[in-house]
C-alpha cells in the first residue's frame, strides 16, 4: 500500500514538473520553474523508493505509462492542446496496459 502511495506521489510530481515545463518558457520565468524543479526531484525520489519493492521495469511503465496519459490530458485542460482520434486510442492502451500489468502480471508486487 505504502508503495502504491509513493508510485501515486512520483506520478503527480512528474506530471505537474511536466506540465509546468510549458509555463516556465524555457526556465525564463521563476515560480514554473521552481515547480519543475521540485516536481522532478520529488518524482524521482518517491520513484526510487518505490523500488525497493516494485521492479523497475514495472514501476517505470506505470510511472511513464500514466505520465503520458495525464500529461496529455492536462495539455488539452490547460493548453488547448488537440487530442485527435489516435491519441486517444493510445492513452486507452497505454491505461489498458497498466492494467493489465497491475491485475494478471506476477512481476508487479502487490
Amino acid at each position: 500500500m505504502k508503495n502504491g502511495l509513493f508510485l501515486l506521489i512520483a506520478i503527480v510530481s512528474e506530471v505537474a514538473a511536466t506540465s509546468a515545463l510549458k509555463a516556465s518558457e524555457g526556465f525564463t520565468r521563476l515560480w514554473p520553474s521552481l515547480v519543475v524543479v521540485l516536481g522532478y526531484g520529488l518524482a524521482f525520489y518517491f520513484l526510487s523508493l518505490t523500488l525497493r519493492v516494485i521492479p523497475v521495469g514495472v514501476a517505470y511503465a506505470i510511472w511513464s505509462g500514466l505520465g503520458v496519459v495525464l500529461v496529455a490530458l492536462l495539455s488539452w485542460l490547460i493548453y488547448g492542446q488537440k487530442l485527435d482520434a489516435p491519441a486517444m486510442l493510445g492513452m486507452a492502451l497505454i491505461i489498458s496496459g497498466v492494467v493489465v500489468m497491475n491485475l494478471f502480471s506476477s512481476s508487479s508486487a502487490h
